[in-house]
């Protein structure tokens, strides 16, 4: 008979009834709990059944802090008769479904319960651990379910040219565990020299890992050691789906290899690193390593001992290309600071030198009592936590901003590239011709991303132009040129017919320049608009999401694999297609830059740029044509236009050019075409 989960309301009393007697029978694990807080948690929405004909066989009970974005897991319980039959598992997924807003499922289980295998399977990760309030003091570990909003964060940019995923055979060693020779091997990927050339992160097989250490003093050193590595956390049914096919290929061509839980924990570090986007999983276990080759042939991950790292870094970095997954369904929140609160905000941004503790909190007392006007804006996490902070004011045609830091982050580094881009925006939005960063302590991930975005040292600070000019190489030079003089700069002198990627880096370094007569072509992009909700939150979703923290710098989309003269770099129109009754449809709504073009069989894109897109790996598989083959199209600095130009506005303005329109695939269009599409989307009357 078939496993039904509903929810239970406060005056459904024969329920609440079955459920304090099932609640009962276990209370020797879930402590007591009286009938009165079973009620409560029905009326706030906090109780779930599993039915099986009209008998309770199961329940979970949970509440929803205000205070915070996840879900409180107290229960969880299945009775003993009805186990096996994945009604835990049907429990925990109404919860994913009812309250898929939320950021996770959090719960917190006495560990000499031996249920880890428990929590395991149903996709939970140990999140450390802490010591009960009965007298025993007992050791609980804390566990937790992420529900997606982590993964439409992008997993922290990085400048290394390499980024690797570490088992705990390495980590282990990093953090002084193990003989001196597993020490010495592991340490290896700290020197000095290789800062700059390899990060390292870990994957929640790792905490797992780290949770089994039988030894409470180690144990608990290495989970302070997880500190100083990037952790990244890919998508839980994507990595499951993955460790299935790795162990149905081991089986097949291994069939000596047993699958016992060892050999399956291995491959999930596999899994889980080829989920995360990334090809290089770093190991010191002989075992792990004798999986090198279907890591290979299934994941496309390379499995490596540290030395190889350290003495092939840059043959690895070509089998890598790393790049953020987008913003999307952030649950990051701004605010002005508030007069009197710059106290609290020391921890999160205090400085080396001179900026320090209390300089730091009165330089940001000081920006209320000056003559400027200054804006403090601070930006909150989804937990409330401070992650970045930054100044600015309008100083005739130039934007300034005196204080810009992030805080340590698994998100810093692409939340620093975000943050410039805003900057930029948000001086466009006001007339600004130059952004200028004069904080003398910018975070270190600020200053890095920022040559990138053409951000240049000048007179101790960072300095960028803003060339709002759309038209031909002279323009846009002679723009720069006038702008540049009164900073006493000399802006290079652009002419017609530049390379595409001259201009391309032109206009990235200038933005939102465009340089239309060079060599860089411009392509129209059809898109239902059930895919553009979800890339550029248009139409509007139910959940409105903050534009310029919603849009990721980089994503991919994908269609079918006939070539149109694509060519990179290149840049794109959105037009959003006709959609289903009461949706936004038959628009332009922005533009992109085309990075990169690549056709391959649909499980080949996806497994590489599933961390950039929206499409799940069916849809992508819909993508493709009679070949077999899907074409992929990543895209980056995407502007959604104030304007949306309308078909009929399209129409006619390919019509005044003397020019075709065609919007039923993706299509190469002429410059021109292109220059008064985007002129048209920033029309101010």
């Amino acid at each position: 008979m078939a496993i039904k989960v509903l929810p239970v309301s406060g005056e459904q009393a024969g329920w609440l009834d079955a459920v304090v007697a099932l609640g009962d029978r276990y209370t020797k694990r879930l402590g007591l709990l009286t009938p009165p807080a079973y009620r409560k948690a029905a009326e706030d929405g906090g109780l779930l059944v599993a039915l099986e004909g009209e008998e309770v066989v199961g329940y979970t009970l949970f509440g929803l802090p205000k205070r915070s974005q996840h879900v409180r897991l107290a229960h969880l319980c299945v009775a003993e008769e009805h186990r096996e039959k994945g009604i835990a598992r049907l429990l925990i997924q109404a919860i994913r479904e009812r309250h898929a807003q939320r950021l996770g499922i959090r719960a917190r289980c006495r560990r000499d319960y031996g249920l880890s295998g428990m929590w395991t399977k149903l996709g939970f990760v140990p999140r450390g651990e802490g010591l009960g309030r009965g007298r025993d003091q007992e050791t609980l570990d804390t566990w937790w379910l992420d529900l997606g909003h982590q993964d439409l964060f992008a997993e922290a940019q990085s400048d290394a040219l390499l980024v690797v995923t570490v088992d705990h055979s390495v980590f282990a060693g990093l953090r002084g565990g193990g003989t001196g020779r597993a020490v010495e091997e592991s340490r290896a990927l700290e020197a000095g020299w290789l800062s700059d050339l390899i990060e390292l992160a870990y994957t929640p097989q790792l905490l797992h890992n780290v949770r089994d250490v039988e030894d409470r003093a180690e144990r608990q050193r290495q989970r302070a050691g997880l500190a100083g590595v990037r952790q990244i956390t890919p998508d839980s049914d994507g990595v499951a789906a993955r460790h299935e096919e790795l162990l149905a290929a081991l089986a097949k061509n291994s069939p000596d290899v047993v699958l016992d839980a060892d050999t399956r924990s291995r491959l999930r570090y596999v899994a889980e690193t080829s989920c995360a986007g990334l090809q290089v999983l770093v190991t010191r276990d002989p075992a792990l390593a004798q999986l090198a080759d279907v890591a290979w042939d299934i994941a496309r991950v390379k499995v490596v001992a540290p030395s190889v790292v350290t003495l092939h870094v840059d043959e690895l970095r070509q089998a890598q290309v790393y790049r953020p997954a987008d913003l999307l369904g952030t649950a990051f929140s701004a605010a002005e600071v508030a007069p009197g609160n710059e106290a609290e905000l020391v921890a999160f941004f205090n400085q080396a030198g001179g900026d320090q503790g209390s300089a730091f909190e009165d330089r940001l007392k000081g920006f209320v009592t000056d003559a400027v006007l200054w804006r403090r804006e601070l930006l909150r996490d989804g937990e409330g936590h401070p992650v970045a902070l930054y100044v600015w004011a309008l100083d005739g045609r130039t934007l300034t901003v005196p204080l810009l830091r992030t805080a340590s982050h698994a998100l810093e580094e692409s939340l620093a590239r975000q943050l410039l881009f805003m900057l930029k925006r948000l001086g466009r939005e006001r007339g600004a011709q130059v952004v200028r960063i004069t904080d003398p302590f910018p975070s270190p991930a600020a200053g890095a991303a920022a040559g990138a975005d053409g951000f240049a040292e000048h007179e101790g600070g960072l300095t960028a132009l803003l060339i709002d000019v759309s038209g031909s190489a002279d323009a846009v030079s002679r723009a720069a040129g006038e702008i540049s003089s009164r900073l006493g700069l000399t802006a290079p002198v652009l002419h017609e017919g530049l390379s595409a990627e001259v201009a391309s880096v032109a206009e990235r370094s200038w933005w939102p320049a465009k340089i239309t007569d060079s060599e860089l072509r411009s392509f129209s992009v059809p898109i239902e608009p059930r895919w553009s909700a979800e890339l550029f939150d248009f139409p509007t979703t139910l959940v409105p999401r903050d534009e310029v923290l919603g849009i990721s710098r980089e994503h991919v989309y994908y269609r079918s694999s006939g070539h149109r003269n694509e060519s990179v770099p290149a840049r794109l129109l959105w037009y959003v297609s006709k959609g289903s009754q009461g949706q936004q449809g038959q628009v332009v709504i922005g533009c992109s830059r085309l990075d990169e073009v690549l056709i391959d069989e649909p499980d080949a894109l996806f497994s590489q740029f599933e961390h950039l897109g929206v499409y799940g790996r069916d849809q992508v598989r819909e993508a493709a044509d009679s070949s077999g083959r899907a074409m992929a199209l990543r895209f980056s600095d995407t502007e959604l236009f104030p304007v949306p130009v309308t078909l009929g506005r399209l129409n006619l303005l390919a019509q005044n050019l003397g020019l075709p329109l065609s919007l039923i695939s993706l299509t190469k269009i002429s410059n021109a075409l292109f220059q008064a599409v985007y002129e048209e989307g920033h029309r101010k009357t």
